[in-house]
């Protein structure tokens, strides 16, 4: 009886471990160039843009604080695009 126990929660802690490192995010701002057209002109985001912001979402205040992609992704057009995507940017 102890065994299937044993077994079960054994195979809990697999599922939960996988789930865990299914949802983990690479922060990657290349991820982002999709988004270049939309945050450089007047042009609204692509469904790819939008899908590559939700995912990145969590590495955005990680991008803020790099000076090199502050420039780019700290501008009203980003936060625009960000916002028309449904996904506004994070209190840093």
């Amino acid at each position: 009886m102890k065994a299937s126990y044993l077994a079960v929660f054994t195979l809990v802690v697999v599922f939960l471990a996988s789930a865990e490192v299914s949802m983990a995010v690479t922060c990657t701002p290349t991820e982002l160039s999709s988004c270049v057209g939309a945050i450089t002109s007047a042009s609204p985001p692509s469904k790819l843009c939008c899908s590559k912001i939700k995912e990145q979402k969590p590495c955005l205040c990680q991008y803020l604080k790099n000076p090199n992609l502050k420039k780019f992704i700290n501008t009203p057009n980003a936060r625009k695009v960000a916002s028309t995507c449904g996904t506004p940017f994070p209190k840093c």
